[in-house]
């Protein structure tokens, strides 16, 4: 199968990829979920005219002008409405969020007033009709749109729905990837290590690009380099629910790359194997019945970098969220040569000078299997297939990892 251009293998990797169901949570277990319905107001708010002030309520008109001799005849707090008349000369002392009483319009705040005992108040300065009060339905009325289908649910989006009065949302499922590591190299951190063995990485960063978008990850662990063992897994994973299966390693031409053979034989039907890219050339795509299966490169830097490119923007449509990757224009630290017909990620740090424009040098070393350098790199610039060399100070294209 020839090699295929990065823009049509996310093509198809995307076509059909539509926001999966709807499913009801509780308020407290929405946080970073995505609104699957608009969300609609269940009451005003605020329900009442509400003291805006710590203070006095009173009749607009008997402080428009100041001094003012006023007698209170009771007391508001919040939640504890005055429920009394308030007559002209009257006040009410009214503390934050409490009911104004029927008869007033208008609150003066407590450091604009003199106590001058027996009940009786000095209103030193004059107040506008009206002031400090939040009249009802200031914020929102019932039956008001809030909030959009689609939208990220951040803090200030649950508090609004918990004061419209939902105590649950329906929000978009959280897309579910089961991942599945192949290779008899491959061991868990921590445990007994052969002598011709590695740890396993890959899982680890591939869940959490998965996380950063939303989406819930099942780590089924790892599978020898085995049909039967590979298989096993890619059933627990259906079994599970899986949205996407993720296979890394094995996904290659080697005689113990297993996994095209393996999905294959459970019922994949293949979108594309093997990408015009670096790293990252043995990517496999391909859906078993309702499920996507991506197959990332055993290589720890390649598997990272495919994560980034393909599996970020898949889980992202699934989940109901945009996604953008953050391209940045920048200018090199050093010369490059040519590329070849593969489109290439070159691992970088990026900074910005002084007067803004950012600089990108590229590690001299691009291994695929070098994480450190990964975990230094801050970039990668894009170079496309048969760039010519370029001097140092040239601009470049930059995908930002951080």
């Amino acid at each position: 199968m020839a090699l295929i251009p990065i823009s049509e293998a996310l093509d198809r990797l995307l076509e059909g990829a539509d926001a999966l169901p709807a499913e009801s949570v509780a308020l407290a277990d929405a946080w970073d979920r995505v609104l699957a319905a608009p969300l609609m107001a269940l009451r005003t708010q605020p329900p009442f005219d509400a003291s805006a002030m710590d203070g006095y309520a009173v009749r607009g008109r008997n402080v428009a002008t100041a001094p003012a001799r006023l007698q209170v005849v009771g007391t508001a707090a919040a939640g504890h409405s005055f429920g009394g008349r308030v007559g002209d000369g009257e006040a009410v002392r009214i503390f934050t969020g409490a009911p104004l009483p029927a008869d007033c319009d208008t609150v003066v705040i407590q450091e604009n007033v003199r106590d001058l005992g027996d009940g009786a108040i000095e209103v030193l300065e004059p107040a506008s009709m009206g002031r400090n009060v939040r009249k009802a339905g200031l914020d929102f009325a019932e039956g008001d749109l809030l909030l959009e289908a689609g939208r990220r649910l951040d803090a200030a989006a649950l508090s609004l729905a918990a004061a419209a009065n939902h105590p649950r949302l329906d929000v978009v499922r959280r897309p579910l990837v089961a991942i599945v590591a192949t290779g008899d190299e491959l061991a868990t951190p921590g445990s007994a290590i052969g002598p011709d063995q590695i740890i396993a990485s890959n899982a680890y960063g591939v869940a959490a690009a998965a996380r950063s978008v939303g989406a819930a990850t099942l780590d089924l662990g790892i599978a020898p380099d085995s049909r039967e063992a590979i298989a096993a897994l890619v059933r627990k994973a259906v079994a599970a629910g899986a949205d996407v299966i993720v296979t890394l390693g094995g996904a290659s031409v080697g005689d113990h790359d297993l996994v095209h053979d393996v999905l294959t034989a459970e019922g994949m039907k293949l979108g594309f194997w093997r990408i015009a890219m670096r790293p990252g050339k043995p990517l496999m795509f391909g859906r078993l019945d309702g499920i996507r299966c991506l197959g990332l490169p055993g290589n720890p830097v390649a598997s990272l970098v495919c994560s980034q490119l393909f599996l970020k923007p898949l889980l992202s449509r699934l989940g109901g969220r945009p996604f953008r990757q953050d391209m940045r224009e920048a200018r090199l630290g050093i010369a490059m040569a040519a590329n070849d017909r593969r489109q290439d990620y070159v691992r970088a740090v990026v900074v910005k000078e002084d007067e803004g424009a950012l600089v990108a040098t590229p590690f001299g070393t691009q291994d695929s299997s070098m994480l450190k350098m990964m975990a230094d790199a801050n970039g990668l610039v894009i170079r496309e297939p048969f760039a010519p060399a370029v001097e140092e100070g040239a601009a470049c294209r930059v995908l930002m990892l951080r």
